[in-house]
């Protein structure tokens, strides 16, 4: 799979939450995705929606395709918590 392919493919929340802990160029960002996996592990699948929704609040900033890609991702997540 080529680069271009790979960030239009919707990511799972946990992949996304991944991508952002490890690949978002803004420290505070990552420290910030690492800790909701780390809830998300202590807390358990109930936590994902609120964590989800927190990274998501927080990387606004961060551009690129990795980034609209791990955005639009959890967007799409947390709209299908809502039905």
């Amino acid at each position: 799979m080529n680069g271009d392919a790979d960030f239009k493919r919707e990511l799972g929340v946990i992949e996304a939450l991944t991508s952002v802990s490890t690949q978002c160029p803004h420290a505070g960002i990552r420290a910030h995705a690492e800790n909701a996996l780390k809830e998300i592990a202590t807390l358990g699948a109930e936590s994902i929606p609120q964590q989800a929704f927190l990274v998501l609040s927080t990387i606004a900033g961060w551009r690129g395709a990795r980034a609209a890609q791990v955005k639009l991702s959890l967007r799409k997540f947390l709209d299908q918590q809502k039905s």
